[in-house]
């Protein structure tokens, strides 16, 4: 793992993290053939862009309120197989299934670096990192179960 030196360097290199999956699900939305799914996409992509200017407002100085509520985890996403990414047609189930795994992941990421700092106000913000990718990975979970699971 990325060795850091200042909350500056964290903040820096979790920005640069949400850019990057803004961007993965920008250029997925792009290549998408089918419509809503592409539409699915461009929303992901606005969302993690949102994370990146919650951190960058952190950078900056601003305080950023971190709720206690626990979150339900339905585990879904844990279950299923990789999707390969690089095709254009990608259905409704496997978009569900990337967005599912690439929340986890950053739930993950924000959690890890939280149990690794000693620093009270830096553990704060990754665990409000942390539990905004929870969010996301319970609503596409939902989602799924809505949509796909009940479907077989």
């Amino acid at each position: 793992m990325t060795q850091f030196n200042t909350i500056d360097d964290v903040l820096e290199f979790a920005i640069k993290d949400e850019q990057r999956a803004s961007d993965l699900y920008a250029g997925l939305a792009t290549r998408s053939r089918n419509k809503e799914i592409r539409q699915m996409f461009e929303q992901f992509s606005r969302e993690e862009l949102g994370h990146r200017k919650k951190l960058e407002a952190i950078k900056s100085g601003s305080v950023v309120a971190v709720s206690k509520k626990g979150l339900q985890d339905l585990k879904i996403g844990d279950y299923l197989v990789e999707v390969n990414t690089s095709r254009d047609d990608l259905s409704y189930q496997e978009a569900l299934i990337v967005a599912m795994k690439e929340e986890k992941a950053a739930f993950r990421l924000y959690s890890d670096l939280a149990a690794r700092t000693d620093d009270s106000d830096l553990k704060e913000t990754f665990l409000k990192l942390a539990q905004e990718e929870a969010k996301h990975k319970l609503r596409f979970e939902i989602e799924y179960d809505d949509y796909i699971l009940t479907d077989n």
